[in-house]
């Protein structure tokens, strides 16, 4: 018997992650998607998308307790047969830039059909990132139309936001460095916190857990990815500053800003932007939020708009390193949002390669170790697909380093020297010795000039 049994409404990142997870932990978990084929993948035992340290997980878990986890295509019946009901499923942007609950509000009502179904006390947990309100005012109150029951009484009902990066989600997860639980009620959070008590045992001594309302939880999220967007832009104006200035760097100054205690150096690291599911859209999606409440915000609008402009600049580098980038061949090093994952959400290279279309490149060859299929899915013929470093700079005459992968680290200034046709080098994530690769290449790097 088990003493605890979670449902997982929704197969992304956040759930699977959350789900296998559990699962190593001896809970019975029983996640859900729409998906068939995802659900099958699940159910083999195979991860459906690249994450770091997630495949090698679930293939324990269907080693040594496959009956942990299971993928169901009925939601109602893994609410009906759990204890715990997780809320993990995407939050869209609308064309406008707003949020899109349509997932969230689907989810509610399934849950709302499967409580008519039971008698005993049901915890709903929302994780995914939602607009303040949502979680009381669309998620408990679709759920009680649709079920009779009420929050408080029949059903708890939490929202717990997580603080999970692509490329390390199995990590924080299993090691979080706080756990923020927004309450209905005394009765909601003291199981949710009771559930994590038993999932964290020991870490909890380092991981303080912060209760609070609802409506504060679903905004310490935003107020969590808007302030480290912000900090990404903020060290890309003053990378901007320090291409003003020979013998300046702008590593060494975010270095020396970060050693602040106030401060920390985390998220200060200039390049060519932040992308991934969760920056982009959440920003929009609180901007958008506080608007429709009578607020502009001057600040969020300015964090994405020094984000986006960075592709613009990396190019504008390129063609100051080469001329015209009309017929000559590009190389883009990385096409993920981030390593670890193969993500192309909001991915820097998009934003990269329809600048090099716009000013008329047509020679473009993308090389990731572990994006191309998904490359391939978002961005279809708009470039070429190298199946290693060398192919992809084979005869190149430009090449961006775009995202930050070990086997790039890896690389010396001889590699780029051998197999390229012109060796024109941008540092988009400042992984090389600037010295060193500026002694030997057309070498240049965000936040730093040549005297």
């Amino acid at each position: 018997m088990y003493k605890y049994k979670v449902s997982i409404l929704g197969t992304g990142f956040i759930g699977l992650c959350s789900a296998a997870c559990f699962a190593q932990k001896d809970i019975k978990v029983l996640a859900s998607t729409h998906d068939e084929t995802k659900a099958n993948l699940i159910n083999e035992g195979k991860a459906p998308f690249f994450e770091e340290n997630l495949q090698e997980m679930m293939d324990d878990i269907k080693k040594e307790k496959p009956d942990l986890l299971q993928c169901l295509l009925n939601p109602i019946q893994a609410v009906v047969e759990t204890d715990i009901s997780m809320i993990t499923q995407g939050t869209p942007m609308r064309k406008d830039k707003s949020i899109n609950l349509r997932y969230i509000e689907n989810t509610a009502k399934e849950i709302g059909e499967a409580l008519k179904k039971k008698k005993d006390y049901h915890l709903i947990v929302v994780r995914s990132t939602v607009v303040p309100g949502t979680t009381r005012t669309l998620v408990g109150k679709t759920i009680t139309e649709v079920s009779g029951k009420h929050p408080g009484e029949d059903f708890g009902l939490c929202m717990q936001p997580e603080f999970l990066a692509e490329g390390r989600s199995i990590q924080d997860t299993l090691y979080p460095d706080r756990i923020i639980i927004g309450e209905f009620d005394k009765r909601s959070g003291d199981m949710l916190q009771e559930f994590y008590e038993y999932f964290y045992g020991d870490h909890l001594k380092n991981c303080p857990i912060l209760r609070m309302n609802l409506e504060s939880a679903e905004l310490v999220k935003y107020g969590n990815n808007c302030l480290l967007s912000t900090k990404i832009s903020f060290a890309n104006e003053f990378a901007n500053f320090a291409e003003l200035v020979p013998n300046v760097d702008v590593v060494q100054v975010m270095k020396g800003v970060g050693l602040d205690y106030r401060i920390n150096p985390r998220f200060l690291g200039a390049g060519v932007g932040f992308g991934g599911s969760c920056f982009h859209k959440d920003v929009n999606a609180i901007k958008a939020w506080a608007k429709s409440k009578g607020y502009h915000s001057r600040l969020l609008e300015a964090v994405l708009e020094i984000n986006d402009d960075q592709a613009i600049h990396v190019v504008d580098i390129a063609e100051q390193l080469v001329g015209s980038l009309k017929e000559k061949k590009i190389t883009l090093l990385g096409l993920s949002f981030k390593p670890g994952t193969d993500d192309m959400r909001e991915a820097a290279s998009i934003r990269v390669i329809n600048e090099l279309i716009k000013r008329g490149a047509t020679n473009i060859i993308g090389y990731d170790p572990k994006a191309l299929e998904t490359a391939r899915k978002e961005l279809g013929d708009k470039i070429d697909y190298a199946k290693n470093v060398e192919e992809a700079l084979q005869n190149s005459e430009c090449a961006f380093l775009i995202t930050e992968w070990e086997e790039f680290k890896r690389l010396t200034p001889e590699d780029f020297l051998k197999h390229m046709k012109s060796p024109n080098l941008i540092d988009g994530r400042r992984i090389y010795d600037y010295d060193l690769f500026n002694s030997k290449l057309n070498f240049r790097a965000i936040g730093r000039i040549n005297p």
